[in-house]
């Protein structure tokens, strides 16, 4: 398969541990990667360097980092996706299959939710997931997005905020316009541990509760700390 003309960007902040995965899965299969680091200590810059993806420096928060990340793309589709997040088998020809289909250059497209963990609470939590794409149409960041650039940007890009900055633009977008493909986008589980399976989640749904109230994402970034 030829590269694709796609353009990686991936928001980092001292994500050593989990990036390299990501990198390789996407090395050699799309045009370029880009990173954008919110000012890594651990050594995420020189890694992403040494695997062959631009690294910028951008403010911190997801929603600054992708924004910085996809002004600074040269290709006419962008792949949004975490750094502990790695596409699975079978993702290329998703992809190709996608930006291969003129329609699609005013729609986007997600992939599935899954944890790179065997316990029965991560398959659980895999088709909430899955229920709340297809019921809602709401995906998150962990799922990736692909979106071709020019339509990213008629619809005013990812806003500069620390967090629902994948929210808002998934509602933007509007689920008519929305497509899930057939891959997995495999996520670290490592936070769900960490947190507790149940009460990470149940934080979540607090979190997005109270965008879809109308507050702030500064003020829900700040619950969201208080309640790690």
């Amino acid at each position: 398969m030829s590269v694709l003309p796609v353009s990686a960007i991936i928001p980092t902040l001292n994500a050593a541990a989990s990036l390299p995965a990501t990198l390789e899965a996407l090395r050699g299969q799309v045009a370029e990667i880009i990173i954008a680091d919110g000012g890594s200590s651990d050594g995420t810059v020189e890694l992403a360097q040494g695997a062959g993806a631009s690294v910028i420096s951008a403010p911190g928060g997801r929603g600054p980092q992708l924004r910085t990340a996809a002004e600074a793309a040269t290709q006419p589709w962008l792949l949004a996706l975490h750094a502990d997040t790695r596409p699975g088998q079978g993702w290329q020809d998703a992809v190709a299959g996608f930006i291969g289909q003129p329609e699609n250059m005013t729609k986007a497209a997600h992939f599935r939710f899954a944890l790179n963990d065997a316990a029965p609470e991560a398959r659980r939590l895999e088709a909430m997931v899955a229920w709340r794409c297809h019921w809602l149409g709401l995906p998150y960041g962990d799922q990736g997005l692909l979106i071709a650039r020019d339509f990213y940007q008629a619809l005013g890009g990812y806003e500069p905020v620390p967090l629902m900055e994948d929210v808002a633009l998934i509602r933007r977008i509007g689920r008519k316009r929305l497509r899930a493909l057939p891959a997995d986008f495999i996520t670290s589980a490592e936070k769900w541990q960490r947190d507790g399976w149940y009460a990470r989640s149940a934080r979540n749904l607090f979190c997005l509760s109270l965008w879809f109230a109308g507050v702030s994402p500064e003020r829900i970034a700040r619950v969201y700390a208080r309640r790690r």
